[in-house]
């Protein structure tokens, strides 16, 4: 038998008085492939708003950490659904996207999501979708450019300092408009580990006030 394109991992478990009572309520769908620590941080910050709501999980990946972490509610005890899909699904069908436009999303975060978002999922949601990547781009950008791999490369060029940059997402990796970058210093002693760690605090401090000055302009 062959493996469904897409299944429900965890079960919904909504904040229904949101629906009734606010009508004007963002929606966020979170894209992950690993281990979820800048979702957790996303729906943590939005675990108690009114006006935000992390809707919906998807991941490529089985054993993605993410999936632990919405299935333990997120260490705020918000139980967001999740998605699981293949590639035929995602590259092959429209089914996330038309997904994604029932659930009525506002917002698309990549929050280290690694495969690239097709042609058409881009077009239905137009200045809708947002990355963040471990570096300050244009540099240590492109395919294959990713967690681990953009560090070694700072360290690898002696760079003396390395951030983030959160950006709208376009047909072509790392390459969309640019909304935010944050520094911080890579120092001549340091490994690619010591970098992660400056990385990870920049996500972390950043990317989920980024995505509350996005929605709030809505």
């Amino acid at each position: 038998m062959n493996k469904p394109a897409y299944q429900l991992v965890i079960p919904a478990v909504y904040r229904q008085t949101h629906y009734v009572t606010n009508g004007h309520l963002k929606r966020i769908a979170l894209f992950a492939s690993g281990s979820g620590s800048n979702a957790e941080k996303i729906a943590t910050h939005f675990a108690e708003s009114t006006s935000v709501e992390v809707s919906l999980v998807l991941t490529n990946n089985l054993k993605a950490g993410v999936i632990d972490r919405a299935r333990q509610g997120f260490s705020s005890g918000l139980h967001v659904p999740v998605l699981l899909f293949d590639r035929p699904a995602f590259y092959d069908t429209d089914r996330i996207t038309r997904l994604l436009q029932q659930q009525r999303i506002d917002l698309i975060v990549l929050a280290g999501f690694m495969w690239l978002v097709p042609t058409s999922l881009v077009r239905a949601f137009p200045n809708q979708i947002i990355n963040i990547h471990p570096a300050l781009l244009p540099k240590f950008g492109g395919k294959g450019m990713y967690g681990h791999y953009v560090h070694e490369a700072v360290v690898a060029a002696g760079e003396t300092e390395s951030g983030i940059t959160i950006h709208y997402v376009n047909e072509q990796y790392d390459e969309g408009q640019i909304i935010f970058q944050a520094s911080c210093p890579v120092l001549p002693t340091d490994t690619p580990n010591d970098v992660a760690h400056r990385i990870q605090a920049l996500e972390h401090r950043h990317y989920p006030r980024i995505i509350a000055n996005l929605l709030a302009a809505y």
